[in-house]
């Protein structure tokens, strides 16, 4: 298999990434023997791939704008343009930097320093993540970026074949690598925000990382810890399931057909669907008084799988005030985040079900056990049905 053809350009990249997330141990060494110039390589994979992200936030941010315990915030059209510009160029040179620090690394343990290698493994490794940015199009279903993190697990499963890195000293090289690239995003981060600052783009801040290579774990907040000693066994479950379907999400439709008419003394008073990227989206909203809350459905399809991850790797964090809460957690084996503002009423849960479709109220309540209320209104034996028809 090749990564570009000239006759069909696109396709090869859909055939490419699906080998790569799907059989990463079996297309590895098909990418080492590749002889695909690094710059086409770029210009026909890392290019477009990389602009998911940008792209898709920023058309989230314009269309839904962000929401944070009942406080919104729509950026401008020219500073989200100028937002995504500038994410997109940082990305990119965040690529060449972290390319020369696997390909420095390498020899340190026991590798070989392949420049070439060392670019193939860093672009096709970054698979995950870029296609992860596709959730930036609904601000809602930002939490699924997760699902880029089974970039880690490429990158393990490639040192080998690309670097010559002894299978004894894999975890460990890789483990450094990640670290050196989490500092380094969190540099990209700052330097973003002071642009952005500096344009006058505002918007919603992410905490500091921190990491440990002891116990082989590494701290995100707002994310949690992610036990490495999991990573294989998490991604042989997402290989399992991806592979159970077809990667096709249900019909927005059917989705919206599950939404109840009323709940609780809320009725609903408008519904709306939809189909974005790889999954499919529906939603009603339901009002009481002064009061009004929205209901969502989302279907992830393999994307939602691959979010399954976030379980594995026990996923926890937990942010609390005299104002309010934000956690979480995983129960059941579903990832579950409840946000909750005690002065204004207002708040949202959301829990995963069967790794592949969220269920989410957000709005005003009386309290956050009507929204986890509404949220069990929705049956996960008609959800898993879907998947049948």
């Amino acid at each position: 298999m090749s990564v570009e053809t000239p006759e069909n350009p696109v396709g090869s990249i859909a055939a490419r990434a699906k080998a790569i997330l799907l059989k990463p141990k079996e297309e590895w060494p098909v990418i080492e023997r590749e002889t695909t110039p690094s710059g086409e390589i770029f210009t026909r994979y890392a290019l477009p791939l990389a602009a998911i992200g940008p792209v898709a936030t920023f058309l989230g941010s314009q269309f839904f704008g962000y929401s944070v315990l009942g406080v919104s915030f729509k950026p401008s059209l020219g500073g989200g343009i100028a937002q995504a510009i500038i994410s997109y160029i940082f990305s990119l040179i965040g690529l060449f930097v972290i390319c020369f620090v696997a390909n420095k690394l390498a020899p340190s343990f026991g590798g070989q320093a392949i420049s070439r290698n060392a670019f193939k493994l860093v672009v096709y490794s970054m698979t995950a993540s870029w296609l992860a940015g596709i959730f930036g199009l609904i601000p809602s279903l930002a939490l699924l970026a997760i699902v880029g993190l089974y970039s880690f697990y490429l990158f393990y499963t490639g040192v080998g074949p690309l670097m010559k890195v002894p299978a004894d000293k894999a975890l460990t090289y890789t483990i450094v690598t990640v670290i050196c690239v989490i500092v380094l995003y969190i540099i990209i981060g700052m330097l973003t925000a002071g642009l952005s600052r500096m344009i006058g783009v505002g918007g919603p801040t992410i905490g500091a990382v921190t990491q440990s290579t002891q116990g082989g774990t590494v701290s995100i907040p707002g994310v949690g810890k992610i036990d490495t000693s999991k990573i294989e066994q998490a991604a042989k479950d997402m290989e399992s399931a991806a592979a159970a379907g077809d990667g096709k999400s249900v019909e927005p439709a059917a989705l919206q057909a599950l939404l109840p008419a009323s709940i609780g003394s809320f009725q609903r008073t408008a519904v709306e669907s939809m189909r974005a990227g790889p999954g499919s989206h529906a939603e009603g909203t339901y009002e009481a008084g002064d009061k009004s809350f929205t209901l969502k459905i989302t279907d992830a399809a393999v994307m939602g799988a691959m979010a399954g991850l976030g379980t594995a790797f026990g996923v926890e964090s937990n942010k609390e005030d005299a104002d309010g809460y934000e956690r979480t957690s995983t129960k059941d084996g579903n990832l579950v985040v409840e946000k909750w503002d005690r002065s204004a009423q207002n708040g949202s849960f959301m829990t995963m079900i069967a790794k592949r479709f969220m269920i989410e109220a957000d709005g005003d309540a009386a309290s956050i056990d009507e929204l986890k209320a509404a949220v069990a209104t929705i049956d996960p034996g008609k959800l898993a049905a879907l998947t049948q028809s």
